[in-house]
Parts: C-alpha cells; sequence; structure tokens
C-alpha cells in the first residue's frame, strides 16, 4: 500500500515519458491521491535569529530537519505499507525505511513538475564506487 503525505496528488507516468509534455498528452500509470487520514508531513526548523542585509531585507538563520524537532508528525511504519512524502522531509528521515520520495521529475512545457517516472528511497549513504566499476582508471593523468 503507498499513502500520499504530499499535498497533492503524485501522477507517475511511464518510465519512456520525456521529461517535459504538454499537460494531458501522456496519461499517467497511476495517480495517488493525498492522504485523508493523514496531515502532510512537512520539514520541521527552528528560526534561530533574524539578520539584516542590504537595504534592510531580513535573512532568518534556521535550523532545518533532525536537529530541530524533526518532521512534523509521522505514521508509525507498519509492514507492506509505504509512505511518499517530499525530497526534503525523506532526506531529513533517511533513518526510516518505509519513505518514497518522487524521483525523475515530469514538467510540463512551461517547466512546472507534473509528475514523476518512479518513486525513489532516500538514503544520506553513497555506495562505494570502484574506479574500475566508473572507468576512472582509463582517465588521462595530469603531468
Amino acid at each position: 500500500m503507498i499513502i500520499n503525505l504530499t499535498p497533492h496528488p503524485l501522477h507517475i507516468f511511464p518510465a519512456q515519458t520525456p521529461d517535459r509534455i504538454a499537460s494531458g498528452s501522456v496519461e499517467p500509470l497511476r495517480v495517488i491521491p493525498p492522504s485523508q487520514d493523514y496531515p502532510p508531513a512537512r520539514l520541521g526548523q527552528v528560526v534561530l535569529r533574524t539578520d539584516f542585509i542590504d537595504d534592510m531585507i531580513p535573512v532568518d538563520q534556521v535550523a532545518f530537519g533532525p536537529s530541530t524537532g524533526q518532521v512534523s508528525q509521522l505514521p508509525a511504519s507498519v509492514p507492506g505499507t509505504w509512505y511518499v512524502v517530499s525530497l526534503v522531509v525523506g532526506l531529513a528521515a533517511t533513518h526510516r525505511t518505509d519513505l518514497l520520495v518522487p524521483h525523475e521529475y515530469v514538467r510540463d512545457l512551461d517547466g512546472s513538475i507534473i509528475g514523476s517516472r518512479r518513486l525513489a528511497r532516500p538514503s544520506r549513504q553513497a555506495p562505494v564506487i570502484e574506479a574500475a566499476e566508473t572507468n576512472l582508471s582509463r582517465l588521462p593523468v595530469a603531468a
């Protein structure tokens, strides 16, 4: 089961969908409506202070994410259930293995995001890639 904890419907398009399309020109594989049972997941934040720069433009120093109150109330993990959240929420809660985020965005011709081709599980740890796997061993070395 997939539960959408974003405030808008998620349109999942076929894998071959181009990055930009005319709205309505490609039928989504699935549309996942926002949850009626849970509020949208939001990133926690605390304003630490406000400074003023260049002609008195206010600039807040803000602590975001896990060190400040995490994210808003996420539902408890339930086996077999995935929760879709925004990328910033997913990155702030990488300790959760049941969170998904939209990935490989599809935009309309004006550049607005209208969906994605995939979902992803956010992680803060990148795999170690051997030089041979990435072809780095064949790059010329500066003398």
